[in-house]
């Protein structure tokens, strides 16, 4: 049998760093639009920016709520891979290698589904944060099987993930929806082209990644209908 492709070269080649100087933009936009930080984003668009999905929601439950999605989509994961990083398991915080995904995808798709299990059996939740919740489990799910092939971009899953809820929401919102639409293309192909810029990725990674995100998007909207 050959040996995982996992550990295989040939799967994680070995990219060109950039040349000259990185530009300070590109690290701190990684940063801003790691997917770490994008239910974030779109929780507080929606409590914020679209307040009909929100009737009779008093500040205190909308703290409450982007409390439980920091606690379960933030901080629950980011510690995980703190610890995994302190104890050995992993290689480097940045999640560089293929191998060094799979503890964190298996983490991530348990913290996702139980915040899905959270907001579903709360009727007074809108539907569409339920299936943007249940839309990144599958994303992650999808990435976890992915990653034994190819190291495809977790920031580009986030990104897909955000406008495939933006672009789902734009047809059943009453509040305008296609400003943000139209800001989440224009910084998803800017992080696409950083990533590609830092040699962190290779193209199929990103187109692979964006996909991913977008589609599960609408199969979780199948799936809550």
């Amino acid at each position: 049998m050959h040996e995982s492709s996992l550990t295989a070269p040939v799967n994680e080649p070995s990219l060109p760093a950039p040349s000259g100087a990185l530009p300070w933009f590109a690290r701190i936009l990684s940063v801003l639009l790691h997917p770490v930080f994008m239910p974030l984003y779109v929780l507080y668009f929606l409590l914020y920016w679209q307040p009909d999905l929100f009737v009779g929601f008093s500040p205190g439950m909308k703290l409450r709520t982007l409390l439980i999605v920091l606690l379960n989509l933030f901080f629950f994961p980011l510690l995980t891979v703190v610890l995994l990083r302190a104890l050995g398991f992993i290689d480097s915080i940045f999640l560089k290698t293929q191998k060094d995904r799979i503890i964190p995808y298996v983490a991530c798709g348990i913290f996702f589904f139980w915040a899905y299990l959270v907001f579903r059996g709360q009727p007074h939740y809108p539907a569409l944060l339920k299936t943007y919740i249940l839309g990144i489990f599958l994303a992650s799910s999808a990435a976890l099987i992915a990653n034994i092939y190819l190291k495809v971009s977790m920031h580009m899953i986030g990104a897909g993930s955000a406008i495939g809820f933006l672009m789902l929401l734009f047809h059943t919102a009453t509040m305008p929806v296609s400003a943000a639409l139209f800001v989440a293309i224009i910084l998803s192909g800017l992080i696409g082209s950083v990533r590609l810029y830092l040699s962190a990725h290779q193209p199929v990674d990103i187109y692979l990644g964006f996909a991913i995100g977008l589609l599960t998007q609408y199969a979780a909207l199948f799936f809550t209908q």
